[in-house]
Formats: C-alpha cells, sequence, structure tokens
C-alpha cells in the first residue's frame, strides 16, 4: 500500500519516478548473529531484484543519511509502511521530525498486517482485549482489505553505482532464501502439502504441517492479506486463519503496551523468585547448546542453531522448560531467540514467551507446565524429530528416543541424564507461584 501511494503520487506529479530505498543502522547490523544478518541480506537481494535493481541502500545510526539521500534528490515526500512496534515506531518518528526540518513529509501508510494494530476494540466500553480468542471474533467481524495490486504507470528511479547491500560478516550454518516469489511457491506448496489437513498435523514436529512462511511474514515479503484471500472455511484453513490471527493480536497487545517488549504484561511476575548467578548461568547454556537430557528440549534447541527456525510447538516446550523446570525469566530466552531466528518478529517473540511463560495475555496462566517427555510422546509419536537433531540418539527405535536413560545402550553414544527431576522443579514453580499470589 506504501509502494501504491507513493507510485499514484509519482504520477500525480508528472514524472512517475519512483525511487526505491532502504535504511538500516550499521552499527546494529554489525551485532546481528549470521542468521540475522543473512536473513536481512538475501531479503534485500530479492527486493532489489523485484525493483529493477534500482534498489538504495543506505546506513548510518542516526538516519542522516537517508534525509541527505531525499534532499539530494529533491523529493517532497517519503512513503513508508507504518511500523508498530516501538523500535519501528521510534524511528519513524525521528525521520518524520528530520525530514520535517528539511521541508519534506513523511507519509506513513497502512500497515504489515491484515488488520491495523490498536483498531480491534471491545464494542462495550472501546477497551483493548487482554485474551485471544475473544480478540479474534472480534478481528475476524472487522475484515480486511484485498490484497493490493501493484499500480501502473510509474517507473523505477534508475540506481546510480553499485548496490550497497551489506555483506554479511558473520557465518550462517545454511542458505537463507528470501524474496516474495520464493514466498508465494512456498505457500502454493503448503497448499498442496498440508493446509487442508493443518488442524491435525500442524503441531507435530515430525511432520511438514506448517506453512514455513514466517520468515517472509517477518520481513515484509508477503502480507498476511494475501494469505487469507485464499483461505476458505474448512476446518484446516480456519486454523490456519487463526494462526494468522495469533501474530495480529501479539502485535495489537505489543503497540497498545510498548514496555511488555521486554517486562512483564502481569507485573506481579516481577517478584517471582529466579535463579541468577554462576549456577544460573550454567543451566542456561546447558539450554542454549541442547544438552539438558531431555530429548525433545535438545532436539529444537538444536534445530534453531542449525536451521535458524523451531517448530511451533517445540518453542513452547524449550520456553516452558526455561522458565518452569530452569526457573530462569523469559526475557533469557527471548533474547536468544532473537539472536537465532531467522523468522524474529518482536510481538510474536515477547508475547509468545510470556504466553508459555504464564505472565502474559492468557486465561490459563502460570500453572500450566509442559511436561517435555510427554510432549515428545505426543508430537514427535515415533522419535523422527529427535533422532534427525540429536545424532547421539539415532541408534534407537521408535519411542526409545524419548527416555534414553531407559534403554541399557541409550546414554552410550554421549547424549547426557537428565539435568533434573521434572516433577521435583514443577512443584517448585508452582511454590514460587504461591508466594506472588494476590491473597
Amino acid at each position: 500500500m506504501a509502494l501504491n501511494g507513493c507510485a499514484s503520487a509519482a504520477i500525480k506529479d508528472g514524472d512517475k519516478s519512483v525511487l526505491p530505498v532502504f535504511w538500516y543502522n550499521d552499527k546494529e547490523f554489525l551485532s546481528l548473529s549470521g542468521v540475522r544478518q543473512h536473513s536481512l541480506v538475501e531479503s534485500l537481494k530479492a527486493l532489489d531484484e523485484s525493483t529493477a535493481r534500482s534498489l538504495q541502500v543506505v546506513s548510518d545510526d542516526t538516519m542522516s543519511s537517508l534525509v541527505d539521500l531525499a534532499i539530494k534528490q529533491g523529493v517532497r515526500h517519503v512513503h513508508a509502511t507504518e511500523s508498530f512496534d516501538p523500535e519501528g515506531i521510534a524511528e519513524q518518528r525521528v525521520l518524520a521530525a528530520k525530514l520535517k526540518g528539511a521541508g519534506i513529509e513523511l507519509v506513513l501508510e497502512d500497515s504489515y498486517y491484515a488488520v491495523k494494530p490498536g483498531t480491534v476494540h471491545k464494542p462495550s466500553d472501546g477497551t483493548a482485549y487482554r485474551v485471544y480468542t475473544p480478540f479474534f471474533r472480534a478481528w475476524f467481524d472487522a475484515g480486511w482489505l484485498e490484497p493490493a495490486e501493484l499500480t501502473e504507470g510509474f517507473i523505477w528511479t534508475e540506481r546510480s553505482g553499485e548496490s550497497l547491500i551489506p555483506m554479511p560478516t558473520s557465518e550462517a550454518s545454511f542458505r537463507v532464501r528470501a524474496g516474495e516469489a520464493f514466498a508465494l511457491a512456498t505457500f502454493s506448496r503448503f497448499q498442496d502439502r498440508a493446509l487442508d489437513q493443518y488442524s491435525e498435523d500442524r503441531n507435530r514436529a515430525d511432520l511438514s504441517g506448517t506453512s514455513h512462511l514466517s520468515h517472509a511474514l517477518a520481513h515484509g515479503e508477503i502480507h498476511p492479506r494475501t494469505l487469507l484471500a485464499r483461505l476458505s472455511g474448512t476446518e484446516g484453513h480456519n486454523v490456519f486463519r487463526k494462526e494468522i490471527a495469533w501474530r495480529e493480536f501479539y502485535a495489537d497487545v505489543l503497540y497498545r503496551n510498548p514496555h511488555t517488549l521486554d517486562d512483564y504484561y502481569e507485573p506481579r511476575f516481577r517478584n517471582m523468585r529466579y535463579d541468577s548467578g554462576a549456577s544460573a548461568q550454567k543451566k542456561l547454556e546447558r539450554w542454549k547448546t541442547g544438552t539438558t537430557g531431555f530429548p525433545m528440549v535438545d532436539a529444537g534447541m538444536r534445530q534453531l542453531k542449525l536451521t535458524g527456525w523451531m517448530h511451533n510447538r517445540v518453542r513452547m516446550i524449550v520456553a516452558s522448560f526455561l522458565v518452569k523446570d530452569l526457573h530462569l525469566e523469559w526475557q533469557q530466552g527471548a533474547n536468544w531467540f532473537e539472536e537465532n531466528l531467522s523468522d524474529f518478529d518482536p510481538a510474536s517473540n515477547s508475547h509468545g514467551w510470556q504466553w508459555t511463560a504464564g505472565c502474559g495475555t492468557d486465561a490459563s496462566p502460570y500453572y500450566r507446565v509442559f511436561n517435555p517427555i510427554l510432549q515428545g510422546y505426543k508430537f514427535d509419536p515415533e522419535g523422527n524429530y529427535v533422532r534427525k537433531y540429536i545424532p547421539e540418539l539415532r541408534h534407537l527405535e521408535g519411542i526409545e528416543v524419548h527416555e534414553p536413560w531407559l534403554i541399557v545402550d541409550g546414554l552410550t553414544h554421549g547424549y547426557p541424564e537428565p539435568m533434573l527431576d521434572h516433577k521435583a522443579e514443577r512443584d517448585e514453580s508452582l511454590a514460587r507461584l504461591e508466594e506472588i499470589k494476590i491473597k
């Protein structure tokens, strides 16, 4: 929509010229992990290709280079899709002020969501929804626009010189593929492969039952309206529609509560007793490296490092383990996900973690504790997911992988014994919850 607005304005002005520009903070880019750097770079390469190799890339840590380019080009308006996360909002406010000082207007249009965050309210009193299910009903009733067709009649401004897309300074363990064309092809394969069975298979870690579109959505390569327009009313399609709505719900919550990016949605959980110090750091490192001795947890953590992605059901399992079994604060896990996920999205990351930690938007809070062993039996019933990511257990057959310590030769290839007693740690978590209950 922002591009169409820019194109329409250019046609109306008479010169028809549109200059696509991407600004990034060079210091922040250098601080990203390899997978995050490669994800951004590949997305930019695809964008450059789709804009007739006219993408202009500028970088600094103050956005002055972007303003200087706008002045040099003699533009009167800069068009952009509106941001709704705290960092994006802050950046656009700074840019608007800098451009205004140069006599240029920043025009913010639409959003990366089907329904703009902040627009779905309770009809009774106009307040925000705190729980997903009623939000979904109101979101669905509000509806959304049809996918936009690209305005015709404008021309891309020819770029002078080579592209300044940054080169990654860190390695990635896999090749990142990105761009709108790849996203559309991925969605087409998902429709053929798994969409009709999505309601049954989406939680199975051992199956390819999910869309694998989270990277494209996070990078704005495909709009959720494009996906929603192709859904019918069947059960599988309805459940996939609800998953899209979860992303929009979390965006709405973060937009209205920007402090919850790294702080508690439910403030009393700040007073929970969490472990700290050297022993807590050692536990965190075992979680990060996938050496906790709980196969379903470790397979997920290794999948994350190997592929830059983790199955959504497994994300909940590893998050519950960090908070409820290791007694560490959710922010430590969210930071690790931010560093390693190719599909990192600030709202989904922070509030997905808070949902599992029991301190977020949830009608069934902290006392939900995932049993990492039973979750393995349920969502990896043949053990194939575990074997794929934990080579030390590949000598075991079927469900033996979920409790290898019970098998005579289960740990002979170097896989560790469980680092804790889950039942005891579950009881400890619930005891700590009692300490902060509102009397």
